[in-house]
């Protein structure tokens, strides 16, 4: 059930299935040290984590130029980080997300749906206008921006 994405992930980007199941097997001693660890919390689906670990896994293995099908320059692959800092940074950008979500909630409307008709179902300002009612779009688009002011406000409070 996990493994089929990191795999993909993996022979897509320049990896064979058999190294992509070393780096799942690296991932679940990742995830199993973690648990032994007692401090561990997971605060996103356990696929993603997983599949976070993988990728930061896949990449320390191209830059140290163990895969069997790498290109002559490693920059293509960024600065490495190890599985350790992988794990932070995911929960760093797990607990922004429940902080944004927060936010939103906090924003209350029209301000919520605005900002997700917009930002997420890709709506016009045109459209946004007919829903809502306002004259114009420049209407709209200027309530978007003060939406947007007032979530910055909040997130950033917190």
């Amino acid at each position: 059930m996990h493994f089929p994405p990191i795999a993909h992930m993996i022979i897509n980007n320049r990896g064979s299935r058999e190294e992509a199941k070393d780096i799942f097997q690296e991932t679940v001693m990742v995830l199993y040290n973690k648990i032994v660890d007692h401090d561990f919390v997971l605060s996103s689906k356990l696929q993603t984590f997983l599949y976070a670990v993988a990728k930061r896994l896949w990449l320390k293995h191209l830059t140290r130029g163990e895969a069997k099908y790498r290109t002559d320059s490693i920059d293509d692959y960024g600065e490495s980080l190890t599985a350790e800092e992988a794990i932070d940074d995911h929960e760093i950008k797990e607990a922004n997300l429940v902080q944004m979500e927060d936010a939103l909630n906090g924003l209350g409307e029209p301000c919520k749906t605005i900002l997700y008709d917009f930002y997420i179902q890709g709506q016009s300002m045109a459209a946004i206008c007919e829903k809502f009612g306002y004259t114009n779009a420049d209407n709209a688009k200027t309530q978007k921006y003060k939406c947007l002011q007032r979530l910055k406000k909040i997130f950033f409070k917190k």
